[in-house]
């Protein structure tokens, strides 16, 4: 009896035992072992694993990337102005040890860290930055060196900053109507200058289009000048040779013509002297003295003088 009334008592002995000699460390963990209070092991890998009991203590950290949601801050610009900021920080830990001898594995404490150095990366970035540069700015550019400035200050706390990025950027009410109204003032002056770019261009096209008119019209008027001069010389050799062929024919031509054009108006009235051989066809056909043509009739036929 008193044999089979120990076998309980050593049976929980056993299995206390052996639950205080198994530890589990989860997926998105790494574990710290220590041993009277000294770090005796690291990075101890995800799975089930063994301890001494009452020697060896185990301590396990969120590997994860996690956030801190910090309130809206007022940082100064290089304006002296006042900008209301809201962001939030994406850190991870990165070296259990480090982050454990530098918070004591208080993840409070880290935030509180991470937290001032960030928001001091965030001052002296602002400070460098004029208002309308801090809100249309080159946004990542401004988080990277809030990233990098951050890590290089947190390098021996066993953590990194992952992202930082701004939610909401505001002004307060004592200076949003100045700086709006300073902004559209730029913003008029960009177009502006825009506009008066554009209108120098189309003047330079139009000029360069006046330039193309007018030695467009000087080459076609040139073209006109040669091929009227071709057509005259032309036209005087045709008629010399006419000329050469029948002299008296071609001085008849010429003279039908030439009555044509004296009286093809209303105004057919002509005043000549009376020995004038304009007339010479009229009276005699082969050309002969304009004296036998009777003149009298077309002198008759002047207006009368007031």
């Amino acid at each position: 009896m008193a044999a089979s009334n120990l076998i309980i008592p050593v049976v929980a002995a056993v299995a206390l035992l052996g639950s205080m000699s198994v530890y589990t460390v989860k997926e998105f963990e790494t574990g710290i072992q220590f041993r009277l209070g000294e770090i005796v092991k690291t990075d101890i890998p995800p799975g089930l694993h063994f301890k001494l009991p009452f020697v060896n203590t185990i301590r396990t950290f969120d590997e994860r990337i996690l956030t801190i949601s910090t309130p809206p801050d007022r940082f100064l610009t290089s304006e002296k102005k006042n900008l209301i900021v809201d962001y939030y920080i994406k850190w991870q830990i990165t070296d259990a040890a480090a982050y454990y001898r530098a918070t004591r594995g208080d993840e409070r404490a880290a935030v509180v860290r991470i937290d001032q150095i960030v928001k001091d990366g965030m001052k002296s970035q602002i400070s460098n930055l004029t208002i309308p540069e801090v809100v249309s700015g080159d946004r990542d550019l401004f988080m990277r060196n809030v990233i990098e400035a951050t890590n290089d200050d947190i390098a021996g706390l066993g953590i990194r900053v992952v992202d930082v990025r701004i939610m909401r950027i505001e002004l307060p009410p004592e200076v949003s109507q100045s700086v709006f109204a300073r902004m559209e003032q730029e913003r008029a002056a960009v177009a502006s200058a825009v506009r008066s770019r554009g209108q120098e261009q189309a003047r330079r096209i139009m000029a360069d289009a006046d330039r193309q008119r007018v030695e467009i019209i000087a080459e076609a008027n040139r073209e006109a000048e040669q091929l009227r001069g071709e057509g005259d010389a032309r036209a005087a050799e045709i008629y010399g040779q006419a000329f050469n062929k029948d002299r008296e024919f071609f001085e008849f031509y010429r003279s039908i013509n030439a009555y044509k054009k004296a009286f093809a108006g209303d105004n057919n009235v002509m005043v000549l002297e009376p020995n004038s051989s304009f007339f010479r066809y009229f009276g005699d056909q082969s050309g002969g003295d304009v004296s036998r043509v009777e003149q009298p009739a077309a002198v008759n036929r002047l207006p009368s003088l007031p």
